[in-house]
């Protein structure tokens, strides 16, 4: 079910768009996503009134992006409380809908805790659904938070690396509103720094082959006025070898206790380039993605998408229906195998720096990694 969403608001400027927002019609409550599949072309709300249709939301990348899929797991479990579904069986199926991301099981094991305390505590359903939804609440709150000081955060080792401002920041994916309950991870230090006059130039990989940059990354840049250019992922080699390149900023889907980091496929060469050129490569990501029971980085599950992503290109604003596989306009040889990982990982002696809301690791090491998620549960609120 889906419904256009305004492009405006009163003063014609572009109305601020909640990628993921909890509503209660006469009908009963439901999650309501903007469909990150339909942009930049059109600005269309997703409703979902169960855990199932939010799964093949997650799944077909309606809604993405680490924090924000922790955000809709919790939302997820707390809208099957609510309605009366079974909560774990609703849980499990959510938690597994992306295995790489950590964050969505995360959202997904925190709401659903909540729900067995309550129902543990009163007995009350109604009061244990309450509990989730408090729980999802209170979480994409404290993502808000979160991205604000990562924001800060990072645009403080910005300046101390690169002094002088004017800085040219070269990006990957989508790490913008789009994927928080805030104004994102990496994206929001590029987005701090353009509206401390400090950006000189923000380059966006177009991200092959769902083209996140493209779509959505240079769709927030614009809709900032920030001053952006978009390139395809194979010229960032060329940029970088004509001295155009200050920093590298990504977010993360996963990080394993070593410090490696998972993120959306291509980010691996960008930090080998930046390594070569000595450019700092620079992770923001908040504590929730930081996963100390994964040891390192072959431990992380890297997940395989169909390899018609890659074989085919489809419009964003045509409904990929009807047709064979994914329904696209084909690029390959009909049958051609396709390799399609959704994130590559880098070992953290490429990473610069990793830069949390609780601070920034510098170098990136376990033992620096552990002592700051340490230091920040002993100021974490709890439900």
């Amino acid at each position: 079910m889906a419904d256009q969403y305004a492009q405006s608001g009163e003063d014609g400027r572009p109305k601020e768009i909640p990628a993921i927002r909890w509503d209660e019609p006469p009908e009963g409550p439901v999650l309501v996503l903007l469909d990150q599949t339909r942009l930049p072309a059109e600005e269309v709300e997703l409703v979902c009134t169960d855990a199932p249709v939010l799964v093949e939301a997650i799944r077909s990348l309606a809604v993405r992006g680490a924090p924000l899929l922790g955000i809709a797991g919790a939302y997820g479990v707390a809208l099957a409380a609510a309605r009366g579904f079974d909560v774990d069986d609703a849980a499990e199926a959510l938690a597994g809908a992306r295995p790489t991301a950590v964050n969505l099981a995360v959202g997904v094991r925190r709401a659903q805790d909540a729900y067995r305390g309550e129902l543990a505590r009163s007995g009350d359903v109604e009061r244990a659904a309450a509990a989730a939804l408090g729980a999802a609440r209170a979480l994409h709150e404290e993502d808000a938070e979160a991205s604000a000081r990562m924001a800060e955060r990072g645009l403080a080792l910005l300046d101390e690396l690169l002094p002088g401002g004017g800085h040219r920041i070269l990006t990957h994916c989508n790490t913008g509103a789009l994927v928080s309950g805030g104004e994102g991870t990496a994206f929001a230090v590029a987005l701090a720094a353009h509206r401390a006059g400090q950006l000189r130039r923000l380059w966006v990989d177009e991200t092959r082959p769902l083209l996140q940059g493209a779509r959505l990354t240079a769709y927030e840049a614009a809709r900032n006025g920030m001053a952006y250019a978009l390139l395809t992922d194979n010229a960032a080699g060329s940029l970088f070898a004509a001295g155009e390149v200050d920093a590298v900023l990504i977010g993360a889907d996963r990080i394993a206790a070593d410090g490696s980091v998972a993120n959306k496929v291509g980010s691996y060469p960008l930090a080998v380039l930046a390594r070569y050129h000595h450019v700092p490569f620079i992770v923001v990501a908040p504590l929730t993605t930081v996963d100390l029971d994964t040891a390192d980085g072959a431990s992380i599950e890297v997940e395989q998408r169909p390899g018609f992503e890659v074989t085919e290109i489809a419009a964003p604003q045509v409904p990929l229906a009807g047709g064979e596989a994914g329904g696209g306009v084909p690029v390959a040889p009909l049958g051609t195998q396709a390799y399609n990982p959704a994130f590559d990982v880098t070992p953290p002696e490429l990473v610069t720096a990793i830069v949390t809301e609780e601070g920034a690791v510098s170098p990136v090491t376990g033992e620096a990694l552990a002592e700051l998620c340490a230091r920040s549960r002993q100021i974490t609120r709890t439900f």
